[in-house]
């Protein structure tokens, strides 16, 4: 583990705590991938049919939390890379349920998505390993909130390993 990749209390908004605490002391990187195969196997057993069902009325199906999920790390991802490069402006929030309603992700098909995330994934995992390591400590405003670069990463594995746990929990 890169000890210059952890993040510190004070560099992402305390919302992301719980995140960040599920990933600390792992291998980012490595983590990052092992989640692809994680949730592939998953959704693999939970198929097609099963996927587009919601554990309770008003909650998102299987695939909605994936959709999510990607675009979750999309948006962290960018937040990174805006900081890395030394963007001082400020990044605007996202509103998740808007997103997965407008995204239609029960019309994709599921092996679309989980190409869709493991692509993603692994271009993250690339932007990670070719990052100078002084940008890791770059801090900038997403959504009204200081965060580092590396808060970021972190935020992305603590945030698909919630929903996984979420998806473990109640989705089978």
């Amino acid at each position: 583990m890169n000890e210059l990749l952890v993040p510190r209390e004070g560099e992402y908004e305390s919302y992301y705590t719980g995140y960040v605490n599920w990933v600390i002391g792992k291998d980012i990187p490595s983590l990052l991938l092992e989640q692809v195969d994680e949730i592939r196997k998953f959704y693999e057993q939970m198929g097609e049919e099963k996927s587009l069902l919601a554990y309770e009325p008003g909650k998102w199906t299987g695939k909605e939390v994936l959709g999510h999920i990607i675009d979750t790390d999309r948006i962290m991802t960018f937040r990174a890379l805006c900081f890395a490069r030394g963007e001082k402006a400020a990044l605007p929030g996202f509103d998740q349920d808007q997103y997965v309603a407008t995204a239609d992700f029960n019309s994709v098909l599921l092996s679309d998505l989980l190409e869709d995330f493991e692509q993603s994934r692994k271009a993250l995992v690339t932007l990670t390993k070719n990052l100078p390591e002084s940008s890791y400590t770059n801090i900038g405003n997403a959504n009204g909130f200081k965060v580092s670069v590396r808060a970021l990463i972190y935020i992305i594995a603590g945030h698909s390993q919630h929903h996984l746990n979420i998806l473990r929990q109640r989705y089978v």
